[in-house]
């Protein structure tokens, strides 16, 4: 039987188990949001707290979903409310997880294989290909793009 097949989906804002441990008491509001991002949900009435909320649906199956709420006092990080948060890594490994791993090319030459791509002679100076190209210095001054007194 032929089933349709059903998209992955991901919403809102990842954050990862080594963004949450970055996080201190006290650190300033934009410092915040430089290791978080910007926050899914902020509360008008409620200033003093942003929501990063994550959901992970794979291909049909149940909603895998993460919520992470920093709490300020002032302008500073007081504390931190948080489901356990996977490391990026784990986070990776579930996406890739209904791929078939693909066999990693061989990445070596025999000394035979590389002789052709030895570097040869100049056409005229006998210089290799691969020697540094002399250039002429440029001058300290150019002449102005514009002629003194013209109507434009």
């Amino acid at each position: 039987m032929v089933s349709p097949y059903k998209v992955d989906v991901i919403q809102g804002n990842f954050v990862s188990r080594e963004q949450v441990e970055a996080l201190k008491p006290g650190m300033p509001r934009t410092q915040v949001r430089d290791v978080l991002g910007t926050p899914l949900l902020t509360d008008v009435f409620h200033a003093n707290r942003w929501d990063y909320v994550f959901t992970y649906q794979r291909g049909g199956a149940d909603p895998v979903r993460r919520k992470l709420t920093v709490f300020f006092s002032g302008d500073t990080l007081d504390r931190i409310e948080a489901d356990e948060m996977p490391t990026e890594a784990e986070f990776v490994a579930t996406l890739d997880s209904g791929r078939k791993p693909a066999k990693a090319p061989l990445l070596e030459a025999a000394e035979d294989k590389l002789e052709k791509f030895a570097p040869k002679p100049g056409p005229k100076t006998g210089q290799s290909l691969a020697d540094p190209v002399e250039t002429t210095p440029l001058p300290s001054s150019y002449p102005p793009l514009e002629v003194p007194g013209a109507v434009q």
